[in-house]
């Protein structure tokens, strides 16, 4: 593409087009920009647009469209091609930071964001000169470019917050420290000095404290892995300086610099080596009363929140992405000073908490903020260690949380109105949420009936708050691993209970909430066959569900859990009653089929494992329905998106599970189609281990003479890919597949069919692959089709016992001896790089596991091999019969005698002997 005033017209138009709700004009425009966006040139188009456009919303769309685009593509992937070209990423690298510095706030973040995920990759080696470039323009002077470099530098370093300890890391961090920390510093201690200067003036204090916030949360993050030396001779002063500036009039500061140097007191004061400056009494008290208390109150941007943009509130509070709230930041401040002064804070709180608690109790109507307040604070003191899956794991002992539960919390679920004083209905539940661990069995219990009424309540953040909570109790685990609370003790509250999670998704501003949908899977998995009577209703509203949001899916998570829940509905009423899988095929495949058609990419992998679950769920022959299907998917299209392959995959599977057969007689022209499928696969790193689980059902179901003409092709394709690209993930996958093709056509067949791709191969891969790698495979049944086919290999391959082979005979049995004894070798060359399945970077939508829809594992000797170390005894046995003396003698005079030792132990087992 050329950097033409032409192709920026159409970039302009069809960027227009994108911002349309209406899908027919929208996801065109869409497919457009996916199909240029491997052009060359294509990137600084949307650098120049946003530098040059005239409409801001154009400037804005390119900026978001870069970012996105840097997102999918930046990352070079092992074993796929370059996604931008060299000269692109140079020019990009080049001019980006100036651009961003020039740019709007709004396009700066952007910019900024994009910085960070090219320096993810990029920085320090293939970046170098960035970090000068940044520094030197803090002595610009200009705080609207000195923040364009702050929030680069935070969104650039914000992961080391994350990231495990590791010498590359650290390494790191000192490279950045080393050019960084004096610099932040002095610009601290300025920036300080200027709000001094300009205390009077609003607007220039808006602009500093925004530089503050940023610095505190570079600060925190500079920080975070615990390099003390660059900071500690001024920890002091920062102390002072965040210490004074929090005991200022509150109201004259902004929200995020508060919260940000409340986060820095709270990082300070759980280090060990800084605890002294927090000892004195007077410090703590004043931290105290002058900090957290005032900062623990329920603030009227809160309630706006709270009432007017339910979704973020929720999201901030229940997700912990509240980290810039100043709620959340006392709340680790409490937290942080527990840690080592547990009793005096303890006690300096719980005379602020009876106080709210009286003052509430005067007028509930007027005083409400402050029991709100009071509830906040026990939790916070209570807290001392908590998980989002578990809640509260460890509590402050000082603290009696029953007690505060029932006295406090429960009144306020058990009042007449779901609808009134909804914060407080809020806190209540989230008490519930959060010390689930530490209340009583039978308080919870009482508490299910007041969460499934409160699922009814107008406020949505009360409603999400009763899913969210029956949703955690739903999943807390008993003694023996089974479910706290049984299905049994949830008989009464069935009907109740999926009636109003349903109707709370007719709720205004619920209908796609995630957290509702969550507690109805979680529900089904919970009551099991207890759904089985509401089966009609739940699937014509999952259904329903499901074809709204296929229109325009926006939640990941919803849809998600809507396919789970669809998925739980199929296996429970099946597996009661297996007949009735053509109910659900009748109910779903009109949705599913408008969805394949529209190209909804977002829910094809959905679809695809939810008709894997429906076809292994028929028990004959595959429907003529499916069949009609069956070409459809080996379109070469539908793989070229990696979200795609698994499930896909997976499906033909089930197809040829259930109907070899069916393929091979009227569908035998498919069978190339197929076995391009895996072609394909098996050329990817990422994916060959996919190809492998397709060949092996390939080979494992279709009749023989069916896949006769193509075998020694497919394996001279695994030659080939060996030759060219050996990997560890290759050579497993490998070991497994011809071994089952051993066990399936026989040891004979194996070694002829090696020997006419090359004279003597049969050996080679002997001793080169099978003897020294066995010890690699992993997974029960990968070992025993292993352990099955060298059994045969040894004992029912001829040319083993009479030709040049026999010498591999003894070092095969060792190591077969070996893969039963020893520990499985986990070793991967220095030079393997492993790419994670999921972490494929590319536009195309991630793959999401169904848990759902899993597949049972497959054992394809279960029938014919129980324990196979007495199958290869039985097999040892059978054949010394047939070449008397021969075993023994090989065994007596070669064998190790550990192994030796084994293989005595496995003939004993057996109740045989050797001839």
């Amino acid at each position: 593409m050329e950097l033409s005033d032409a192709n920026l017209q159409t970039l302009t138009e069809y960027l227009k087009k994108t911002l349309d709700p209406d899908p027919a004009i929208r996801r065109p425009a869409e497919k457009f920009l996916e199909s240029v966006e491997g052009s060359q040139n294509y990137p600084l188009l949307l650098l120049t647009l946003l530098e040059k456009s005239q409409e801001n919303v154009i400037k804005v769309c390119a900026s978001v469209t870069f970012k996105n685009y840097i997102k999918r593509n930046w990352r070079i992937v092992e074993d796929e091609p370059n996604k931008i070209c060299e000269s692109d990423r140079i020019a990009i690298k080049a001019n980006i930071v100036p651009l961003m510095l020039s740019s709007p706030e709004q396009i700066q973040k952007q910019l900024s964001d994009a910085i960070s995920i090219i320096g993810r990759e990029d920085f320090p080696q293939k970046w170098p000169d960035l970090l000068t470039e940044m520094v030197n323009r803090f002595q610009s002077g200009d705080f609207h470019v000195i923040n364009g470099v702050l929030r680069t530098a935070h969104s650039l370093f914000k992961r080391y917050r994350h990231e495990f300890k590791s010498n590359e890391l650290w390494t790191e961090i000192k490279l950045v420290l080393d050019a960084f920390a004096l610099p932040l510093t002095n610009l601290f201690k300025a920036t300080i000095e200027l709000c001094s200067t300009h205390a009077n003036d609003a607007s220039a204090l808006k602009v500093l404290f925004s530089s503050l916030i940023l610095i505190a949360k570079l600060f925190y993050s500079l920080n975070f892995q615990d390099l003390p030396e660059f900071f500690e001779d001024n920890m002091e002063t920062w102390m002072t300086n965040f210490h004074s500036l929090l005991t200022l009039d509150n109201k004259l500061l902004q929200t995020d610099l508060v919260s940000n140097a409340i986060q820095f007191l709270a990082s300070v004061c759980e280090r060990p080596h800084y605890k002294h400056l927090f000892e004195d009494q007077n410090t703590l008290t004043s931290i105290c009363e002058k900090v957290i208390v005032p900062n623990m109150e329920f603030r009227a941007a809160d309630e706006e929140a709270f009432e007017d943009n339910s979704e973020e509130y929720i999201r901030r509070d229940l997700e912990g992405s509240d980290i810039d709230t100043r709620r959340r930041a006392a709340c680790d401040l409490v937290r942080g000073l527990c840690r080592f002064f547990e009793g005096p804070v303890t006690g300096i709180f719980s005379g602020y908490v009876n106080s709210m608690l009286q003052e509430y109790a005067k007028n509930p109507a007027v005083n409400w903020k402050h029991k709100d307040a009071a509830i906040y604070l026990v939790t916070s003191l209570a807290s001392k260690a908590q998980t989002q899956k578990h809640g509260i794991t460890q509590a402050n002992e000082l603290v009696n949380l029953t007690e505060f539960f029932v006295n406090h919390i429960q009144p306020d679920l058990k009042s007449a109105s779901v609808n009134e004083f909804p914060v407080l209905k809020a806190d209540g539940i989230k008490y519930i949420m959060i010390f689930r661990n530490q209340v009583p069995k039978e308080q919870l219990l009482v508490s299910i009936p007041l969460l499934i009424n409160h699922l009814q309540a107008e406020s949505i953040v009360v409603h999400t708050y009763a899913a969210h909570a029956l949703e955690r109790l739903f999943t807390m685990r008993g003694t023996n691993n089974t479910t706290l609370i049984s299905a049994a003790e949830m008989a009464p509250f069935v009907e109740v209970l999926l009636t109003n999670l349903f109707k709370a998704l007719t709720l205004p501003g619920s209908s796609e909430n995630e957290y509702i949908m969550k507690a109805i899977m979680r529900s089904f998995s919970l009551l099991q066959e207890s759904i089985i009577p509401y089966i009609p209703s739940v699937i014509t509203q999952l259904t329903q569900k499901l074809l709204a949001v296929s229109k325009n899916p926006s939640k990941p998570h919803f849809n998600h859990y809507m396919f789970e829940s669809i998925c739980l509905s199929i296996r429970i009423t099946c597996k009661a009653n297996p007949d009735a899988v053509g109910s659900f095929e009748e109910a779903l495949f009109m949705v599913f089929t408008e969805i394949l058609q529209n190209d909804v990419q977002e829910f094809i992998p959905y679809v695809f494992q939810v008709m894997s679950l429906l076809l292994e769920m028929h028990k004959n022959e595959i429907p003529s329905s499916y069949m009609a299907l069956f070409p459809h998917l080996l379109q070469p299209v539908l793989w070229e998106r990696t979200g795609n392959i698994p499930p896909l995959v997976r499906l033909l599977q089930a197809y040829l599970e259930r109907g070899a057969n069916t393929i091979a007689s009227a569908a035998a022209d498919k069978i190339p189609g197929l076995l391009g499928v895996f072609q394909k696969l098996i050329a990817s790193k990422a994916n060959d281990h996919q190809g492998f689980y397709l060949l092996n059902s390939i080979i494992e179901q279709m009749p023989p003479a069916s896949v006769d003409q193509y075998r020694k092709q497919i394996f001279i394709l695994l030659f080939q890919r060996l030759q060219n690209s050996k990997t560890t993930k290759f050579i497993k996958s490998f070991l497994v597949f011809i071994n089952l093709y051993c066990i399936k056509y026989g040891a004979l067949a194996l070694q002829e069919i090696f020997d006419s791709i090359q004279p003597k191969m049969f050996g080679m891969v002997l001793e080169k692959i099978i003897i020294p790698e066995i010890q690699k495979v992993s997974g029960q049944v990968e070992k025993k089709i292993c352990a099955v086919g060298i059994t045969k290999i040894l004992t029912e391959c001829p040319p083993m016992m009479d030709t040049e082979y026999t010498k591999l005979w003894i070092p095969l049995l060792q190591a077969l001896i070996g893969l039963f004894e020893l520990p499985e070798d986990d070793t991967i060359p220095d030079e393997e790089h492993f790419i994670d399945i999921e972490d494929t970077p590319g536009y195309q939508t991630a793959f999401s596991q169904l848990a759902f829809a899993g597949k049972k594992e497959h054992d394809p000797v279960g029938q014919m091999v129980n324990n196979p170390r007495i199958h290869l005894a039985q097999s040892l046995h059978k054949l010394s019969t047939a070449c008397p003396g021969r075993v023994a003698s090989m065994l007596s005079t070669s064998l190790n005698a550990e192994a030796l030792q084994f293989l005595q132990g496995y003939l004993q087992a057996a109740s045989v002997t050797l001839h």
